[in-house]
């Protein structure tokens, strides 16, 4: 089997940063899927279960609630290595593009206080799967030292 373009990303060399996984063309128009990768693969502990989880709830409700977003928004998901997360947008879109959204997302969840939408039984398949305080410190961690920083070499793949 050939490999996919994902695994063929050396992940040795990659930072955490904001990176164009792919684009694809779905019934006509292009989606841009994002890598959001907070932690260096590898080389550093992956995001817990509970606060990855936890991020994905809250950044999902936040990006489909916003006004100019919510209609571009396809899916936010972590991935399966704990490393970060995809978001999946409407439209042929560069890191800079999504940049501001992400800062805000990140200091929503950062500065987050309440209940966590949709961790109820009926709502989530793990709803006792979550870790706000672990949530709101990555997230922070991710903003200040990534986001808010971020270089040429933060929004492209290392070559």
């Amino acid at each position: 089997m050939d490999k996919i373009p994902s695994f063929t990303i050396d992940h040795l060399r990659l930072r955490r940063g904001v990176y164009v996984s792919r684009r694809d063309d779905v019934g006509g128009e292009v989606v841009t899927t994002f890598d959001v990768r907070m932690k260096l693969p590898n080389r550093e502990p992956v995001l817990g279960q509970g606060a990855i989880h936890t991020i994905e709830h809250l950044a999902a409700t936040y990006l489909r609630n916003r006004a100019e977003w919510k209609d571009r928004i396809v899916y936010w998901g972590p991935m399966g290595c704990l490393t970060g997360n995809y978001l999946l947008v409407k439209g042929s879109l560069e890191p800079r593009d999504i940049l501001p959204l992400l800062r805000d997302t990140f200091a929503f969840i950062a500065d987050y206080e309440g209940e966590i939408p949709g961790a109820t039984a009926k709502d989530c398949g793990t709803y006792l799967l979550h870790d706000l305080p672990m949530a709101r410190y990555e997230s922070r961690k991710y903003l200040e030292e990534v986001l808010l920083k971020a270089t040429d070499a933060e929004l492209h793949y290392p070559a």
